[in-house]
């Protein structure tokens, strides 16, 4: 009996610094989406570093808050991920619509549930990705 108290008391402390490795690794949706989707044009950094091959550069995400008179623009941004605002300055779209893509990859996440809300899956990952560009601002 004597000899199962040091092993259980090792397997605890291991469980103990397991605990710590995990949560150590932590995932951050905003940073994953944002390199899933966005640092191919727009760069590692946010800063329009990436695809040289298009017509107009992408915008320097670092500077969104710069450039709103120190506020970061939210209710711009979101509209410009999700596709409601078309950004005629720029002239065609280049930039995919996410808002649809997102609900596109809802409907196959959510093939076998009979109700989900697919508008609460796209919401929350365009507020991670707005998450991860809100804390690149410079």
């Amino acid at each position: 009996m004597s000899a199962r108290i040091p092993a259980t008391l090792l397997g605890v402390a291991l469980a103990g610094f397991a605990g710590t490795a995990i949560a150590a690794q932590e995932v951050d949706l905003g940073q994953q989406e944002f390199m899933a989707k966005c640092a191919i044009c727009h760069g590692k950094t946010g800063q329009g570093d990436g695809l040289e091959l298009l017509i107009k550069a992408p915008s320097d995400l670092t500077v969104l808050k710069r450039n709103n008179g120190g506020i970061f623009p939210l209710a711009k941004v979101y509209e410009v991920i999700d596709g409601r605002d078309n950004l005629l300055v720029h002239g065609t779209r280049d930039m995919p619509i996410w808002g649809r893509e997102y609900s596109v990859e809802a409907a196959n996440y959510y093939i076998d549930s009979f109700d989900y809300d697919s508008s609460q899956y796209v919401r929350t990952r365009i507020l991670a990705l707005i998450d991860f560009v809100y804390r690149i601002q410079k």
